[in-house]
């Protein structure tokens, strides 16, 4: 299949976007390839909600387990796997529908990537424990003192502070600073920004879910198998148990904690996909928005 644009669609956590696209590939030849920073970790499962094997079953899924919680797993890793998963869908004569809420990752398909030093594990140890003993604060602002931009492109995501302030001292420039890549294909972004309204109830349900169906089992089973997964236990809920199973907190004040940061997550993600330049926006979950995207993928074959 030849098509003019590789689709993207951003939304941010608790949206439906896993939900619409399997909706989608009822009507249309989809495959999804999914752009999640935290789905691509074996074991990562109820945390992430990643897509069951029976839905992976009747929809192909990509990108999904792809390294373990204690293997490194950088943007450009990720961008050369899309660029072979979307060469081998379209030789399939099927639409690769690149579906997740990891702006950094759909971002760097749309405008490639900062041509900075590979990451250095040995160099950004002692920033990892500067961010263990003091937080992200000090941190935050060593980095905005060089580049604010380079601070709101992390999103309070630790893994990306630590990443920048990694390039920051050993280059003496922030990542901003430095030259793209060209973008490995076009593309045509579509996002979904519904209310914090409309979400919350969602949130709240995502939070629910996840613990009745095992997340305190998955995050013993994954501290067991995997004692140095640092990356990993950043995710939302995997930190939080975490915290609970040492007792720090308990199960209760773990799941509250859970949902506030799912929250403030989204409210960044809202941010972050309301600022990107897309040829398709919708502010509802209503169902006109799914009109609207099948309309938007009908649009793209040559």
């Amino acid at each position: 299949m030849k098509l003019s644009a590789i689709p993207l669609l951003g939304a941010p956590t608790a949206s439906g976007k896993s939900s619409l696209a399997l909706d989608l590939a009822r009507e249309l030849p989809i495959e999804v390839v999914t752009a999640d920073a935290m789905q691509v970790y074996k074991g990562l499962d109820i945390g992430t909600a990643k897509p069951t094997l029976q839905e992976r079953a009747r929809v192909p899924h990509h990108l999904l387990d792809l390294v373990t919680p204690e293997e490194p797993f950088s943007v450009a890793q990720w961008v050369q796997a899309a660029q072979e998963v979307v060469a081998a869908v379209l030789g399939r004569g099927r639409i690769p529908l690149v579906v997740g809420g990891t702006g950094f990752y759909l971002r760097a398909l749309q405008v490639g990537l900062p041509t900075v030093p590979a990451a250095d594990p040995a160099l950004q140890e002692p920033i990892w424990r500067e961010f263990e003993e003091g937080g992200a604060e000090p941190l935050e602002d060593e980095l905005a003192a060089a580049s604010p931009e380079d601070v709101a492109r992390a999103q309070r995501n630790p893994r990306r502070l630590v990443r920048a302030l990694e390039i920051l001292r050993r280059t003496g420039r922030p990542p901003r600073d430095f030259p793209f890549t060209e973008p490995p294909f076009a593309t045509s972004l579509a996002v979904l920004l519904p209310t914090m309204e409309e979400l919350q109830p969602r949130i709240e349900e995502r939070a629910a879910r996840m613990f009745e169906e095992g997340l305190v089992a998955e995050v013993r089973s994954l501290r067991s198998r995997y004692p140095n997964w640092a990356t990993a236990t950043q995710a939302i809920g995997y930190k939080e148990v975490a915290l609970a199973l040492d007792g720090e907190i308990d199960m209760a004040q773990a799941r509250q904690r859970v949902v506030q940061a799912t929250r403030s997550y989204a409210k960044r993600q809202l941010t972050w996909f309301g600022r990107q330049e897309a040829q398709l926006r919708r502010h509802s979950l209503a169902a006109p928005a799914r009109q609207a995207i099948e309309e938007w993928l009908l649009s793209l074959p040559e």
